[in-house]
């Protein structure tokens, strides 16, 4: 059976946690392998709603074994808080496991992410201020805490003090804040040392297992293409490698594994924090796209930027990922437009740009190139079948198909977890 990746062909939001558990009953492990509590995933379930952030939302699905590998940053303290949640609700956990290579978000983490952000001031980036960032530059400066280092409190010690004691030379004499201590941070650590010990272990051999005993691997990646820290729209992204190539450095499972990959997309675009969009708009149709779409963040609340559907990012997302597959979400906040405009090119300065520049500047100054396509009024959430929609709404699915550069495998018609159309079985061995 397949390694299937799903990553989010935009800025994020979605919608990845719908097509997971759209996935959910024949897929046999969920894999997060980037990221931290910085992104959050929403899924409904008999008009239940979940909202998760650090857990992988395979954690839902009865039988599915949801893994937290070794590109994600976690913070443990969210960790319990968002299992806890899930057990006062019934839903069963035991199945989680947690690599021990996976790098800790400690408690000086997020405060350093958050002064840092301050001190930025209109240069800032945009972070959540969870501590992500800082986290994964421990990690690349070798100075970062791992699962592993939680079950030997005299190497967790040595290396919280490396750790802190360039810090806090920043905190006290750049930042005005005081020294943080390394008892105060051992002591915060370890007392989730014996709940954790159960659920870590070394991921990628139970991945690599799994996989030749014909079980079905889906790799989910949190946050999206356009954020990646290779891939996006830099220096405005996350830390991590959020497209297709990340889940495998991000898990520890060898490329040959990977037989498919998804994009999960909206029917139009969005995105939070700081950094230039092409499409965004600032009238009351961008309004009407955040209010009816509630485009307000999972993990921070904040009100999402709202815009038209870009091709050229849906290009550049299906290129850089390889993409084989895309699931459209929300076609139905569409519904009641005269007329949708989708970017097709780029203008920047008098120049026409079919694919997404990278120079930053170049990108700062792109503007959309429009084409209108006529709207629709008919309720679609009931369709259950491409050829329910709507004449113009099927006339806008394949025009976004024949742009994006792969084909449309599922629509999402609504934020239930059967309203939604399948086009083409989304798992499909190579």
């Amino acid at each position: 059976m397949p390694g299937v990746v799903l990553v989010g062909a935009q800025w994020g939001d979605e919608g990845k946690g719908k097509a997971t558990d759209l996935l959910g009953s024949r897929v046999d492990y969920v894999v997060k392998f980037n990221g931290g509590n910085n992104a959050g995933h929403t899924v409904v379930i008999d008009d239940e709603k979940y909202a998760l952030h650090l857990l992988p939302s395979g954690i839902l699905s009865p039988g599915v074994v949801p893994v937290i590998a070794n590109g994600v940053v976690v913070d443990i303290e969210v960790l319990f808080e968002e299992l806890d949640a899930l057990i006062e609700r019934g839903v069963d956990v035991s199945r989680l496991l947690v690599s021990g290579s996976a790098h800790i978000i400690a408690p000086y983490h997020r405060t350093i992410d958050k002064v840092t952000e301050r001190f930025l001031g209109k240069r800032r980036i945009g972070t959540t201020g969870r501590g992500i960032g800082p986290s994964y530059a421990d990690k690349i400066n070798r100075v970062g805490i791992r699962m592993w280092d939680l079950f030997d409190e005299k190497i967790l010690r040595a290396k919280i003090e490396g750790s802190l004691d360039q810090k806090n030379h920043l905190m006290v004499k750049v930042y005005n804040r005081r020294a943080i201590t390394v008892d105060e941070t051992l002591d915060e650590l370890l007392q989730y040392a014996d709940r954790l010990r159960p659920m870590v272990t070394d991921t990628a051999v139970e991945l690599d297992r799994a996989i030749q005993a014909g079980k079905t691997v889906l790799f989910e990646a949190g946050q999206a293409t356009m954020l990646d820290i290779d891939h996006g729209t830099y220096p405005f992204v996350t830390s991590s490698s959020a497209t297709a190539g990340g889940a495998v450095t991000g898990s520890g499972v060898g490329p040959t594994r990977i037989d498919s990959v998804i994009g999960v997309i909206k029917a139009y675009t969005t995105r939070v924090g700081e950094g230039p969009f092409p499409t965004e708009l600032f009238d009351d149709k961008g309004e009407f796209l955040r209010k009816t779409g509630g485009e307000y963040g999972v993990t921070t609340g904040r009100a999402r930027r709202t815009g038209w559907y870009d091709a050229v990012i849906a290009r550049y997302a299906t290129r850089i990922n390889g993409l084989t597959d895309i699931v459209l979400t929300k076609l139905d906040v569409l519904t009641g437009m005269e007329k949708v405009p989708v970017c097709v090119a780029y203008d920047v300065d008098g120049v026409r740009h079919d694919e997404m520049p990278t120079d930053q500047t170049a990108f700062h100054h792109a503007k959309p190139i429009y084409e209108e396509f006529d709207g629709w009024w008919e309720d679609i959430s009931k369709a259950r079948a491409f050829s329910d929609l709507p004449p113009n709404a099927q006339a806008y699915v394949k025009a976004l198909e024949e742009m994006s550069g792969t084909r449309i495998s599922a629509i999402g018609v609504g934020p239930k977890r059967d309203e939604i159309i399948p086009v083409h079985d989304l798992i499909h061995p190579r």
